[in-house]
């Protein structure tokens, strides 16, 4: 694969040199005729990273489906409880990832992480159920549940027309796809905006609530535990689903190449966003279990549009709309970092070269980003989209859980490396036993739909076996010939170079010590 990658870009080089010739200009600069480096530009700023990481954690779920923490605990006393212990635990995850967003600096989170930890075998596995499964069926979902809501103005009463929503959803999806091959700070933008409108939703939400309870409407808490379950069974199925509410919070080391100053912006905007986001869950639920009684919460099927229609009137139609809005930057957000684990993946070796792409003048991963969304698209056209969600509900705990394995792991293999974020391990030994119970939970109490799950990780192994594992001379050559053919193509259509690791930064933190 080395001997590959070297032809590829003696090949780029030949088509699309990184470089221009140098002008007076050139030679009067600073850098002295420096070449530049063809690689992703450091474009994402603290700002940007909170909005990333809130943006994509406060997706459709805390507007739609709030209810399964309540239907499971039983109680309104308890499932804030369990909210606030949900909380808690993401923030030890997410303290994880902060040490090795620095430790490790390279985009694709926790395929990055495997990779530098446990080798390429689990890393490929990773990398191959989120091609073949978790990002593109994600993606297709927040589309559809944009496109319900967006048309649900106009169709009351009855179900909107399939065709349609499916229409719109794709349209969204192509709309964030042009969006982010255009610029990165385009992308940015979206995200900025619609993190912005989603929270001024939740806002609105946590004020009537507030006021509800000035008003003195409070019989909801008078007794707040009565009910309350003690099953443990049920209590871990309420800890679940509040987790899965939280997921997302790994979005930004995502994007660790493109952050500008990543030890410091990196673990400075996990530390804001995730006390911005508990605080916002604890108190939109608050406020739900003001307005509503427990059967209305229960029976309803997106209890923030029950709550809008309970309490705000003729402007009941903000919180469709705000829904809508939620799953836009949601799904901008997914595809910013599904876009950029290819890419890597694609560079490291375990995707086609021409993945690895990324625009001459515009620096973004124009390649990777269109396959991202061709994926996405095929998807739209599986009737039963959501029903894929079922098959990896245990492989995002699977994967975050091994990850913070290899921080344990790298912390004693080699305990010299420079750690601009250095945890006491008492963080991650707690977060990989309960990553253990969460890859347990969907196990046991949905066997069948992990077990396909499993099937799907495990069928990528033949694959590797043969695209990956093999030397060189043993792979079958039309493979070879076929990367080869679709990279330089790919560099002619899109005007695309084969990427520069940015092995300066690396060294010098390897070159350090604790």
């Amino acid at each position: 694969m080395g001997d590959l990658r070297h032809k590829m870009g003696v090949m780029s080089q030949t088509i699309c040199p990184s470089s221009r010739a140098p002008s007076d200009e050139d030679l009067k600069a600073p850098n002295n005729g420096k070449k530049e480096k063809m690689q992703m530009k450091r474009e994402i700023s603290l700002v940007n990273g909170i909005c990333l990481i809130v943006g994509n954690m406060i997706g459709s779920g805390i507007f739609v489906s709030p209810k399964g923490v309540l239907m499971y605990s039983g109680s309104y006393g308890l499932s804030l409880l369990i909210w606030a212990v949900g909380g808690i635990f993401s923030v030890f995850g997410a303290l994880c990832y902060a040490e090795l967003g620095t430790t490790i600096a390279k985009s694709g989170a926790s395929y990055a992480y495997i990779l530098e930890s446990f080798g390429g075998f689990l890393a490929f596995i990773r990398l191959w159920t989120s091609i073949l499964l978790i990002e593109p069926a994600s993606q297709a979902v927040i589309s559809l549940t944009f496109a319900n809501y967006l048309v649900e103005t106009f169709y009351p009463t009855c179900q909107a027309p399939y065709n349609s929503v499916r229409l719109i959803a794709a349209a969204c999806l192509c709309m964030l796809i042009f969006i982010n091959c255009a610029y990165v700070k385009w992308g940015t933008l979206v995200q900025d905006i619609f993190t912005y409108a989603k929270l001024m939703a939740l806002f609105l939400i946590i004020i009537v609530g507030i006021l509800k309870i000035s008003a003195g409407e409070t019989s909801s808490f008078e007794s707040p535990f009565e009910g309350s379950s003690t099953d443990p069974g049920a209590i871990a199925l309420a800890l679940y689903s509040a987790l899965f509410s939280y997921s997302g919070w790994d979005t930004l080391n995502f994007v660790t190449e493109e952050i500008q100053n990543p030890d410091r912006n990196l673990p400075l905007a996990i530390a804001i966003s995730m006390p911005i986001v508990t605080i916002i869950y604890l108190l939109t639920n608050v406020a739900y279990y003001v307005v509503l009684d427990m059967s209305s919460l229960l029976a309803s099927d997106a209890v923030a549009v029950t709550f809008g229609d309970a309490v705000l009137g003729p402007f009941k139609w903000i919180i469709p709309v705000s829904v809508a809005m939620s799953c836009y930057g949601g799904l901008n957000a997914s595809i910013i970092a599904a876009s950029r684990l290819f890419f890597v993946g694609a560079r490291e070796g375990h995707l086609p070269n021409s993945l690895s792409l990324i625009h001459m003048e515009r620096y973004t991963p124009i390649p990777a980003l269109l396959f991202n969304g061709l994926m996405g698209l095929i998807f739209l056209c599986v009737e039963d989209v959501f029903q894929l969600i079922n098959y990896f509900s245990f492989s995002y705990w699977l994967y975050v859980g091994l990850s913070v394995a290899g921080l344990i792991y790298l912390r004693i293999t080699q305990p010299d490396r420079h750690r601009p974020v250095k945890l006491t391990l008492f963080f991650p030994f707690i977060y990989c036993l309960c990553s253990l119970f969460l890859v347990i939970v969907p196990l046991y109490g949905d066997t069948i739909n992990s077990l396909i799950g499993i099937g799907i990780a495990l069928s990528g192994v033949p694959v590797y076996y043969v695209a990956i594992y093999l030397p060189e001379e043993r792979k079958p050559k039309f493979l070879r010939k076929l990367n080869m053919f679709a990279t330089r193509f790919t560099q002619m259509l899109l005007y695309c170079c084969l990427t520069e690791f940015d092995t300066d930064a690396g060294a010098q933190a390897g070159s350090k010590t604790q």
